[in-house]
């Protein structure tokens, strides 16, 4: 019988992190992560879940003669955007998994 108590106890700590843990992946949905290239011209915002909701680019940086350093611009703001964002969740949830080996976290 004592084991069955100490299974409940652990199963209220399991629904506690649970909790905290659907609280930071809303908390991370909210956050705006932004990532630039060409010293600021390109500049891509994307959120914690790591969706890209905003794309800004200088007038000055767009020459319909060189369209693929437009394009290479982009892709290295949304990267830079996207490595921040994985970093920062990273960082918010590794908190739950500390010292626990489990597959996908």
């Amino acid at each position: 019988m004592r084991g069955m108590g100490n299974m409940q106890g652990m199963m209220k700590q399991m629904q506690k992190m649970q909790k905290k843990m659907a609280e930071a992946q809303e908390k991370l949905g909210e956050e705006r992560i932004e990532g630039t290239a060409g010293g600021g011209m390109v500049t891509v915002i994307v959120s914690g879940h790591k969706e890209v909701v905003e794309v800004n680019i200088k007038e000055e940086v767009v020459d319909p003669e060189d369209i693929e350093m437009l394009q290479d611009l982009v892709l290295a703001a949304t990267n830079d955007a996207l490595k921040k964002a994985e970093d920062l969740t990273n960082q918010t949830m590794g908190q739950f998994t500390k010292g626990i080996n489990l597959p996908g976290f």
